[in-house]
């Protein structure tokens, strides 16, 4: 299971008098998740809050959409990521198309929250992800 920490802020008021009502930080630091996928493995396109991925083996390809972006014209939830990659990616409209990377071993990303993102994992990959979100106040 992923490990949780969680830790709430609180910002002593009086350091901040110009701040009203008084400056109050919520978060929930990270969860962490260490995976290991075969070849032609990925996740379909989905949302969370903002994250940092490594890849720590093997080779990992990315596919983002902004947040406003409507991808649902161009991508089919029906089918594996590997399909969708042979199938349908190579058929969008330029306009249509995410944006895309692959990682190599020891490179990482960032990506902000909500951004829209799939993976598909090109060797067997091995990979760090850690995830940041607020918590609610």
């Amino acid at each position: 299971p992923p490990i949780r920490l969680s830790i709430r802020l609180s910002v002593c008021p009086s350091a901040y008098p110009s701040v009203h009502p008084p400056l109050r930080l919520s978060i929930c630091l990270f969860i962490l998740a260490c995976m290991l996928l075969g070849a032609g493995t990925g996740v379909p396109m989905h949302f969370h809050g903002p994250t940092f991925a490594e890849v720590m083996y093997g080779r990992k390809r990315w596919f983002f959409y902004p947040p406003t972006h409507d991808f649902r014209a161009s991508y089919h939830s029906d089918l594996s990521m590997l399909q969708w990659y042979v199938e349908e990616f190579p058929l969008l409209d330029r306009t249509k198309k995410p944006l895309e990377c692959t990682l190599e071993p020891n490179q990482l990303i960032y990506f902000p929250d909500r951004w829209w993102h799939s993976t598909l994992n090109i060797d067997e990959s091995v990979f760090v992800s850690t995830f940041l979100s607020p918590t609610p106040s």
